[in-house]
């Protein structure tokens, strides 16, 4: 089984003639005949070829870097590492959310371009990075403003930054705060200054989230 941490995204409208809903699907692993996928922000699964993915969405080839999906006899291979969107034309952008076994909401997302993987916290004021992550997508976050945090091992010195992007599911947002701490944050938390932007609904175990501005 080979996987990766850059993942390939599709935004592709569930009839490509057009229409006002969107699937997000990235590609995190592939093996023989198999490909392990995130749709719209949820739990990595795994499919086989031929099986549906969503809607009229299909799994329909895997080789050892790249996987093809395929709607209404349209395909679109999508390659690890790449990055391909396309908006659905109308209705607003949004993305649920399914809890992990510990009720946890972790999802799938970009951050200035580069694939992460946040938890959802809000009770975070802002987006909080760990510095590894800031570093591997390229954020210099030592030129951010200096802060100090009080943590459980002490106070520890962060960094306030600006994001270019942040995306999740069908949902991008432009210069986002967030902050990035040099220790003792194992995953980045997805804060109040993103969620803040959206309309926040929780109903049966699952969380919504659409977009406001």
């Amino acid at each position: 089984m080979r996987l990766t941490s850059v993942s390939a995204s599709l935004l592709a409208c569930l009839s490509w003639a057009g229409c006002a809903v969107a699937a997000d699907i990235d590609l995190v692993g592939v093996f023989p005949g198999k490909a392990v996928l995130v749709v719209n922000g949820g739990n990595p699964k795994t499919y086989t070829v031929g099986n549906t993915v969503l809607g009229n969405i299909r799994l329909t080839g895997v080789d050892s870097a790249s996987a093809t999906l395929e709607e209404n006899g349209k395909r679109q291979t999508l390659q690890l590492g790449e990055h391909f969107n396309r908006a659905a034309p109308s209705g607003p952008a949004s993305v649920t959310l399914h809890p992990d076994s510990q009720g946890h909401y972790i999802t799938q997302g970009q951050i200035n371009g580069g694939t992460v993987r946040m938890l959802v916290d809000t009770g975070a004021s802002m987006i909080a990075l760990p510095a590894s992550d800031a570093a591997r997508l390229g954020i210099d976050y030592r030129k951010g403003q200096l802060g100090y945090s009080s943590t459980a091992n002490g106070v520890k010195p962060v960094y306030r930054v600006t994001l270019d992007t942040v995306r999740i599911g069908t949902i991008q947002l432009n210069q986002v705060d967030a902050t990035v701490h040099e220790s003792g944050l194992p995953i980045i938390l997805l804060g109040m200054s993103f969620l803040n932007r959206t309309e926040i609904r929780r109903e049966s175990g699952l969380l919504t989230l659409s977009k406001r501005y």
